[in-house]
């Protein structure tokens, strides 16, 4: 069985990739506390002394409007460490499979985004992201980068944001000019598993099929949901934010096997949390 050493266990997407790869493979999983991937010298002892066949880094700074301002911070999480990373795998043969964002686009196609096209980040977590990538790439290792958008499962996200908001309003204003792929981390974490038993390589664009605004996506939650809450859409103006939001978000996927609609997806979230 292959060994896997997976990085931010405890973030929303860990969870979801432990649950999902301690099936097939020797899973090693560290959070944050158990392992932070800023701490060169101990990540590079734990890679030496264990050797894994593949480093899945789930760990990242994604808050996007901390980025901003917490820049120091946030490219030594998203740029420095993977660039680390990348060059530690190199050395002893590992193959690094990390994540990354629609964020490194500027979200000025009104078709979406394909893997080959040209990034261009408008903030500076979507920056640090796409440095990221570089690092890898330059450091000549074996390497798989998934960018996916728009998460939701264990964890904080949207989704729980809306239905929190949902018990003391009955009005929610939401953003309805920005458009992306909401992804179920359970469903991008399958996927994941395939590109690993398969040993792909390369840079690929993994979301749940389908594309939403936020407003909409809102009043689908709301629908499956069974609560009455009304959705009034507003425009990016009226809810400004320190980062700059892409308008469209959709990642383009023409190398890998569709992911279910995301509607289907969030039922079967919205199911098992009991709502």
């Amino acid at each position: 069985m292959k060994k896997i050493i997976l990085t931010g266990s405890n973030g929303m997407l860990g969870k979801a990739l432990k649950k999902k790869l301690s099936n097939s493979f020797e899973l090693k999983s560290f959070s944050k506390n158990e392992l932070d991937i800023t701490d060169f010298a101990a990540v590079e002892k734990i890679l030496a002394e264990m050797k894994p066949d593949f480093v899945v880094n789930a760990a990242a700074f994604t808050k996007v409007d901390a980025a901003e301002t917490e820049r120091v911070l946030a490219e030594k999480v998203n740029a420095d460490a993977v660039g680390n990373l990348a060059q530690i795998c190199k050395k002893i043969g590992t193959k690094l499979i990390h994540f990354s964002t629609d964020y490194v686009f500027n979200g000025k196609s009104e078709t979406g985004f394909s893997e080959d096209a040209e990034p261009n980040p408008i903030n500076f977590y979507g920056e640090t992201k796409l440095a990221g990538e570089q690092k890898i790439k330059k450091s000549g290792c074996d390497f798989a980068i998934i960018r996916t958008s728009w998460l939701f499962g264990e964890g904080e996200n949207f989704v729980r944001t809306m239905l929190r908001l949902a018990r003391d309003q009955t009005e929610i204003k939401v953003v309805s000019d920005q458009v992306g792929s909401p992804t179920f981390t359970k469903d991008l974490a399958e996927a994941v598993e395939k590109i690993l038993i398969e040993n792909q390589n390369g840079i690929f664009h993994l979301t749940n099929s389908g594309k939403t605004s936020w407003a909409d996506f809102a009043r689908k939650i709301f629908e499956i949901a069974k609560l009455p809450t009304k959705v009034i859409d507003i425009p990016t103006a009226e809810f400004p934010t320190p980062a700059k939001r892409p308008q469209n978000s959709v990642l383009l996927n023409s190398k890998l096997s569709k992911l279910r609609r995301w509607e289907e997806g969030l039922e079967e979230y919205l199911f098992k949390k009991g709502k």
